[in-house]
């Protein structure tokens, strides 16, 4: 199966990345751009007996290591 994980700062925490990919839009002639928030995705080839134990191993990762829980949230997606 295939996994993706998406990790982004929570609200209420100050994402200067997308600060700094907004003000350049804003420059760039796109001034109608607000709340840019940057993050990343992480994809990985998962061995599972179904999708809910995938969904739950993958959600075990981020919580230990894929996601800072204190400031980031995660969305998992199983393919």
């Amino acid at each position: 199966m295939k996994a993706t994980v998406h990790v982004f700062l929570k609200n209420g925490v100050l994402d200067v990345q997308g600060k700094a990919v907004e003000n350049a839009l804003h420059g760039l002639g796109w001034p109608s751009v607000a709340n840019a928030r940057v993050g990343r995705v992480i994809e990985f080839e998962l061995e599972a007996q179904d999708a809910g134990a995938a969904e739950a191993e993958v959600k075990a990762m981020c919580d230990k290591l894929l996601a800072n829980t204190v400031i980031e949230s995660y969305r998992v997606e199983i393919l």
